[in-house]
């Protein structure tokens, strides 16, 4: 999994849409500038994109074991007392 790590910056050149710029402009809040921000939504961004692939990853091993798993629940389901 990717982490943030401080360190040296690079600079760079992006172009981006003048509703996008009008859009960080007026959200900008605490953020000291707006490559602050784009940084800031960048990392989050990619956050969520990395959770995002370690749930499909999970979902993949439950899949792969559903079978048994689903087996082992009525096993255990057939032990229960009738109320």
């Amino acid at each position: 999994m990717w982490r943030y790590k401080s360190g040296m910056k690079t600079k760079t050149s992006i172009t981006l849409s003048q509703d996008i710029l009008r859009a960080i402009d007026a959200h900008m809040g605490a953020y000291r500038s707006r490559s602050d921000f784009i940084e800031t939504a960048a990392r989050v961004f990619i956050e969520h994109l990395e959770k995002k692939e370690a749930e499909l990853r999970d979902l993949e091993i439950i899949n792969k074991h559903a079978d048994a798993l689903n087996h082992e629940a009525e096993d255990v389901l057939g032990y229960q007392v009738p109320i």
